[in-house]
């Protein structure tokens, strides 16, 4: 294996900062420095291996990273995987079941349990209130309202086409879930043509945002079979 360069030397002419030579560092690998595009290219031959084989470390540990759960913002809790929390279209908190249930049995009354605003279970009004916080960037409103189309809730028609423009919104601003349902999509032909290769680069996504379904669907993907669930 190509041994890695001095950190302040070109890999290739071997000049230094010191010489006022502005150094760039290999953009796949990260791991030697040029003073020039012509010297990159020269070196390329020798580097190409090494490279390849360090950036895909690095794209493993980018996948693969640990990152931190959110918490509860009422009992600081780490939220729970799958269906056991709840996304409160007043103020855009997800909250725990548990911290609900609480604010039930506590108040005797249907509130949010972070901002005290009241439930509503009236469609239009769950809508408005989530496309208020679109407007002001929340991801997961643009990922629930897509899940709504998706699945024809909320009293809107089915719509996948709607639905992955939402998803595919929702992952740009950072929502897992987002890029998550947007693999599903792809994996299993919904508004699209099924494309493994543009579902695995989604559920990739969703994973170096965290996503734990979407890192074993990556497995599944590449084996060529689905686990739709969702985030």
């Amino acid at each position: 294996m190509e041994s890695i360069s001095a950190p302040n030397l070109c890999a290739n002419c071997g000049k230094g900062e010191e010489e006022s030579i502005k150094l760039k560092k290999c953009g796949a690998c990260l791991s030697v420095k040029y003073c020039s595009a012509a010297c990159q290219m020269a070196h390329r031959p020798q580097h190409k291996k090494a490279c390849k084989q360090r950036a895909a470390e690095l794209y493993d540990e980018k996948l693969f990273k640990e990152v931190e759960r959110e918490d509860c913002p009422i009992c600081f809790q780490l939220l729970p995987l799958g269906d056991t929390k709840t996304f409160e279209p007043c103020c855009g908190k997800v909250i725990c079941d548990g911290c609900i249930h609480t604010m039930k049995m506590n108040e005797r009354k249907d509130l949010c349990a972070f901002c005290r605003t009241p439930t509503t279970y009236d469609y239009e009004e769950v809508i408005k209130r989530t496309k208020k916080l679109m407007d002001k960037g929340n991801g997961l409103a643009f990922s629930n309202l897509g899940i709504c189309y998706f699945d024809g809730g909320m009293g809107l028609p089915k719509d996948y086409q709607k639905a992955n423009e939402l998803f595919l919104k929702a992952g740009e601003l950072g929502c897992a879930s987002g890029y998550y349902s947007l693999g599903n999509s792809y994996c299993v032909g919904k508004g699209v043509e099924v494309d493994k290769k543009k579902a695995i680069h989604y559920f990739e996504l969703a994973a170096m945002m965290g996503s734990v379904e979407a890192r074993h669907n990556v497995a599944c993907t590449e084996g060529q079979t689905c686990n739709f669930q969702r985030a």
